[in-house]
């Protein structure tokens, strides 16, 4: 099953994380299909940079968001 899910990348206790497509049996680290965005949460308000065309594309052919991936479509869908 193909998952849209976070990646993490950053420096120790500074998170930034990728929103990426990716098989849900490989590792967060693994081999990526897709990179459909970024999420940083250290800024205040967080950053959510995110390429809806492409996640919809992926939706539409089967992939599954996780439910963080959800909120932080819904926070992006308020801002803009």
């Amino acid at each position: 099953m193909v998952k849209i899910r976070l990646s993490r990348i950053g420096e120790k206790k500074v998170p930034v994380y990728r929103v990426v497509v990716q098989e849900a049996s490989r590792p967060m680290s693994g081999v990526k299909i897709d990179e459909v965005g970024s999420y940083n949460p250290n800024t205040d308000p967080a950053t959510i940079n995110l390429d809806m065309d492409k996640i919809n594309a992926w939706i539409a052919k089967g992939a599954q968001p996780t439910t963080v991936v959800k909120k932080l479509m819904k926070a992006a869908a308020k801002k803009n």
